[in-house]
């Protein structure tokens, strides 16, 4: 298992604008409470999943299964 960045480098520029503005909240989710907070929860628990294969929510992150 391995995580790394999207490829797509506007979407990477585009959240890590939003993770500086929203001082490292996701910009995808209007609550700023500690779940949120990047790498969110939903993805950490995600990568547990040793099934799970794909984006985090903002896209930011991608889990590659190999």
């Amino acid at each position: 298992m391995r995580i790394t960045l999207n490829e797509d480098k506007e979407i990477v520029d585009a959240v890590k604008a939003g993770l500086e503005r929203t001082g490292g909240y996701c910009p995808c989710r209007t609550k700023r409470t500690p779940e949120f907070k990047c790498m969110c929860e939903e993805f950490r628990n995600q990568i547990k999943d040793p099934e799970f294969e794909g984006y985090c929510h903002c896209m930011l992150y991608y889990k590659h299964l190999d």
